[in-house]
């Protein structure tokens, strides 16, 4: 295994495990089981997010996009020679396009192919491993090609 994947590999999975733990913290210490009231939201109305939702979308992955975002770039990725910013602003987009996809894989499996939730969320979860280190590799982290003279 190159030492790349190797890295992407145990800082990913140092921090789901990290981002489970912030999940149970959040849920059970921050918002105390309870649903989180955002008040009203123009075009939209009132909003109201589970506990569940709201230790996810509101604590644990802002931390842990944080944290993720640091790991790859000082430990696997270092190599890339993008500024910062630039990194940062693509990581946000890998992020964003992976909870997007969540959503519909999971919705795609289980509501239309009929599968089971737990055997729905290892194949996506899979899947997106694969997407995000491409995406973190060839795109967010990605170096310029050697010039030839």
């Amino acid at each position: 295994m190159p030492l790349q994947t190797f890295r992407y590999a145990a800082c990913g999975g140092a921090n789901v495990l990290f981002g489970i733990l912030l999940y149970f913290i959040g849920y059970n210490f921050i918002f105390h089981k309870e649903v989180v009231n955002l008040g009203y939201i123009p075009f939209y109305g009132n909003l109201a997010l589970k506990p569940f939702i709201a230790a996810d979308y509101l604590f644990a992955i802002w931390i842990n996009f944080a944290i993720g975002f640091y790991l790859n770039r000082y430990v696997v990725f270092t190599e890339s020679d993008l500024k910062k910013h630039v990194q940062l602003f693509r990581y946000l987009l890998v992020v964003i396009m992976n909870m997007i996809l969540n959503y519909y894989l999971l919705r795609l499996f289980i509501q239309v192919l009929n599968l089971y939730p737990t055997p729905s969320k290892i194949i996506t979860t899979g899947l997106l491993i694969g997407l995000s280190y491409l995406s973190q590799k060839h795109y967010t982290f990605k170096t310029s090609e050697p010039k030839n003279n």
